[in-house]
């Protein structure tokens, strides 16, 4: 019996969307769509470039707990880092260019080797980067005791770039998504570097060290978090021991509300910029609404319990069909 292509496309299984894949744009809508209706200037020209003033330290700061997370780990010490690299940059990248640059440099390092000793010595690396926390915190005191310091002009002016027709920060948050969606999800090292959080075993049979791969992750974590760091500074123009504390939690949501897992190496670039800008229209909105801070925590926590809930709800519809 021949068969039609009308009978074979009917035979053939639908495909279901992916509607979990499709939850962080369905959270920015949810954060949108209220922001529009209440104060519809929002999404006007300099609304937008208001709310999203800070985005970009943020974005930077998430796509740092991403690399972490892609090897099935955890970082606790990504808001005191971001701090730390403020301070740099407030001090000596000011009064001693070099110096600076070499300060940071060896920051970017050492977080290298932190990963790397995560793996060698099989440590929680929720207890080395908590107290890894304490030791960026420190060398941030140490460096500006008290808030200070003055951005350097080139980076004054980076950050302060006003591009003619679409907001600045949502010009840099494109380019940055984009540029992380490639190294991670398309470029042969960034799918190598996934693999070790998702099949370690597989990657050592290919050859892979698993330690030279979790070195090179918490690397890039050091970058994305150098790059937050300084973006932080040429945009608030001065800097402080605990100015960027709350990236810590912020970045780990950011993470999850972009669809990504803390085992299996299974992230989203993409979704990961996407939660990261939710969180911010969200805590940027509110604080415009003069709410106070604590309830701005209490709808961040709870857009982050909802988004969860709704993923384990398409997971387990996915798992029966």
């Amino acid at each position: 019996m021949n068969s039609t292509p009308a009978t074979t496309a009917l035979a053939r299984p639908r495909r279901r969307p992916n509607l979990r894949a499709a939850l962080p744009v369905v959270s920015l809508l949810a954060v949108l769509v209220p922001m529009a209706i209440i104060q519809p200037n929002t999404l006007s020209y300099f609304g937008m470039v208001m709310l999203l003033n800070l985005g970009v330290p943020i974005v930077f700061a998430t796509l740092s707990q991403l690399a972490v997370i892609t090897a099935n780990e955890l970082d606790l010490s990504i808001g005191s880092f971001v701090s730390l690299v403020a301070c740099i940059g407030a001090t000596l990248l000011v009064q001693h260019p070099l110096l600076g640059w070499l300060a940071l440099a060896g920051c970017v390092v050492l977080y290298a080797l932190v990963g790397a000793l995560i793996e060698l010595r099989r440590i929680s690396s929720v207890v080395v980067t908590l107290g890894l926390s304490f030791v960026w915190n420190g060398a941030a005191v140490l460096l500006l005791p008290s808030p200070g310091g003055t951005s350097p002009g080139w980076l004054g002016a980076l950050m302060g770039f006003q591009s003619p027709v679409i907001p600045a920060p949502l010009v840099w948050t494109a380019g940055i998504a984009l540029v992380a969606h490639w190294l991670l999800m398309r470029s042969p090292l960034g799918v190598a570097l996934r693999g070790v959080g998702g099949n370690p075993a597989a990657m050592r049979r290919f050859g892979w060290s698993i330690v030279r791969a979790k070195a090179l992750l918490f690397g890039c974590a050091g970058v994305f978090g150098v790059c937050s760091g300084l973006a932080l500074l040429g945009l608030t123009t001065s800097a402080d021991a605990n100015i960027a504390l709350r990236y810590t939690l912020l970045s780990v949501a950011g993470v999850i509300l972009g669809g990504g897992e803390f085992v299996g190496g299974r992230v989203s670039a993409l979704g990961a910029v996407l939660g990261a800008i939710t969180l911010t229209l969200a805590s940027s909105f509110l604080s415009f609404l003069q709410i106070a801070p604590e309830w701005q925590i209490g709808l961040q926590g709870l857009i982050l319990i909802v988004v969860l809930s709704l993923r384990l709800v398409f997971g387990h519809r996915k798992g029966q069909s």
